[in-house]
């Protein structure tokens, strides 16, 4: 049975995922960074590679609920910031360990969601994104009203952390990987199907008797649940929850790493998060003009490939194939799949 699995994942491997760069790329990319730690011995660089993990799960679970299905959600930290601050609050309050406060916050944001979704249902396009970007602004208000449990402007401290630094980065990349993977599931499933319908016309969508409302409240708790996940396991593995996690900044800047990776992508959504965590970090150094570089870079990007940089990448390395819409190295003349000349 075993021997059947692993011949079965060769014939793929060497069907699908060789011949593609789009799909090589993301598996050397991942093997690359389980075994960094065993070649790099730098804990402040494994530090900042797990920061990019958390905001990639933060980035995929934007990407699902904007970028497929068309919510253009600009108060996403709302999700991120209330998982963060249950965490802490179960946690030193209630003694709670991390592996049971992290599933709690990640229910709560699922709850959120709910509360969000409902009232939001009727809104669309400019009117859904404003509504959005309220909700955390009355949360950062009840962080503020009730600091003697919230910890008001100083925040949180002395949170429980998840394991030791090293043990810490391999949870994260776990982490993310799977939940990557179960979204990029969904939205090559029946459901993402409708979501994109959704995404692409609603009225056309609900005259074909597809229930819009369910749907779009459906893509709200998704991507509440693992925005929740990447925002419990922030406050554990930082051991300090503030009304940062909650801000607008936050959200822009998530919605900027999507957009800088591609659009309803899920590799464009962690593409993106890496490139603007080490871009960060790199203008760290340059305090004086951090700010402006960060900005010039971005607003090129935006300008020069608006479709985002991972896209723009996987279109110069391959071709669509016109009939079974395989894609194939840019090399090829013929489709490796139903041979027709691209």
């Amino acid at each position: 049975m075993m021997l059947a699995i692993i011949r079965r994942f060769i014939r793929y491997f060497k069907s699908e995922i060789l011949p593609v760069p789009s799909q090589l790329f993301p598996v050397l990319f991942c093997t690359f960074l389980f075994f960094l730690p065993l070649i790099a011995k730098n804990s402040y660089l494994l530090l900042i590679l797990s920061f990019a993990n958390i905001y990639s799960i933060f980035a995929v679970s934007w990407d699902l609920l904007s970028g497929y299905t068309g919510q253009f959600c600009f108060g996403h930290a709302l999700f991120f910031g209330v998982a963060a601050y249950t965490c802490a609050v179960l946690n030193l309050n209630f003694g709670l360990s991390p592996w049971i406060t992290i599933p709690i916050g990640a229910l709560t944001a699922v709850a959120v969601g709910l509360i969000v979704g409902v009232p939001c249902l009727r809104l669309r396009g400019i009117y859904l994104s404003l509504a959005t970007v309220s909700f955390p602004t009355i949360l950062l208000g009840i962080v503020f009203a009730f600091p003697e449990q919230t910890g008001g402007e100083l925040g949180l401290y002395g949170i429980t952390p998840l394991s030791s630094p090293l043990c810490n980065y391999y949870l994260i990349l776990i982490l993310m990987l799977v939940s990557s993977f179960i979204v990029w599931k969904i939205v090559n499933s029946r459901i993402g199907i409708i979501f994109q319908a959704i995404r692409e016309g609603e009225v056309t969508a609900r005259a074909s008797g597809i229930n819009t409302a369910k749907y779009k409240l459906l893509a709200f708790i998704i991507s509440g649940f693992f925005a929740g996940l990447a925002g419990g396991v922030y406050a554990h593995w930082m051991r300090t929850v503030g009304p940062s996690v909650l801000t607008t900044a936050l959200s822009f800047q998530i919605i900027t790493m999507v957009i800088l990776g591609g659009l309803a992508t899920i590799y464009g959504a962690i593409g993106g998060a890496y490139i603007v965590t080490l871009l960060t970090e790199y203008l760290r150094f340059t305090i004086e003009w951090r700010v402006l570089l960060y900005s010039a870079a971005v607003a090129v990007v935006l300008i020069c490939i608006p479709r985002g940089i991972l896209v723009w990448l996987r279109d110069r390395v391959e071709k669509l194939c016109p009939k079974c819409k395989k894609r194939n190295l840019f090399t090829r003349r013929l489709c490796r799949s139903c041979g027709v000349n691209i």
